[in-house]
């Protein structure tokens, strides 16, 4: 079983770095494959909602996004890192995701464990863990938890390491992710997968309301 951890920061041995690499530990301890990527050090722009990948299977922009379908596809966990940026993450990060996930409908996602970190040197940790686990709570994917929210707060690797508490929460955090991911498989080999109905998409406009 394989873990790909995506850090968000531009720095690839900061304090998001740092806070993934503990997790990793304790994945790689718990009998689980990693590989870690770093992205927020790349060029990668927006979706602009061409919908293109509908038809291709892949995004119209041909950059990093493309690369990492197939370790996308493969994973059975995902971790995402960011850093805290105006109370939110990265924005290359989430240019990232947005494409990521759109672009690859044709990815089984379902019960594919996820877990988002964050990392603050004070504040905005909530909200951008707020907005990290949205990618994997509508693609059916169940949310491995800690102890507390996933997050480390220091300003250098140093002070994320003496922020005994966030490191146990990663620890923590990588033992738990471990267990269910270990549990789902051994459940899908005994029940498969939950059956998916066809999808519906509900709009609130009133065709019957509208003028001739």
């Amino acid at each position: 079983m394989k873990v790909l951890l995506v850090n968000g920061s531009p720095n690839s041995k900061g304090c998001t770095a740092t806070a993934l690499s503990i997790v990793e530990e304790q994945l790689n301890k718990d009998s689980i494959d990693t590989e870690t990527i770093h992205v927020g050090n790349k060029a990668i722009r927006g979706c602009i909602g061409c919908r293109k990948c509908f038809e291709t299977g892949k995004c119209v922009f041909d950059d990093y996004v493309n690369e990492v379908k197939n370790l996308f596809a493969e994973c059975d966990g995902m971790v995402i890192g960011s850093p805290v940026y105006y109370a939110s993450a990265n924005g290359t990060l989430i240019s990232f995701l947005d494409r990521l996930f759109y672009s690859n409908f044709s990815v089984e996602k379902t019960m594919k464990v996820g877990a988002a970190v964050v990392s603050a040197r004070r504040a905005g940790t909530t909200a951008t863990f707020d907005e990290l686990n949205k990618y994997f709570t509508i693609n059916s994917m169940p949310i491995a938890s800690s102890q507390y929210w996933n997050m480390v707060h220091g300003y250098t690797p140093e002070d994320v390491y003496a922020d005994k508490e966030g490191c146990q929460i990663m620890r923590t955090l990588g033992k738990n992710m471990a267990f269910l991911m270990k549990s789902i498989e051994y459940g899908k080999e005994l029940f498969g997968l939950p059956e998916k109905e066809q999808p519906t998409f509900t709009n609130f406009s009133r065709p019957d309301l509208l003028a001739d």
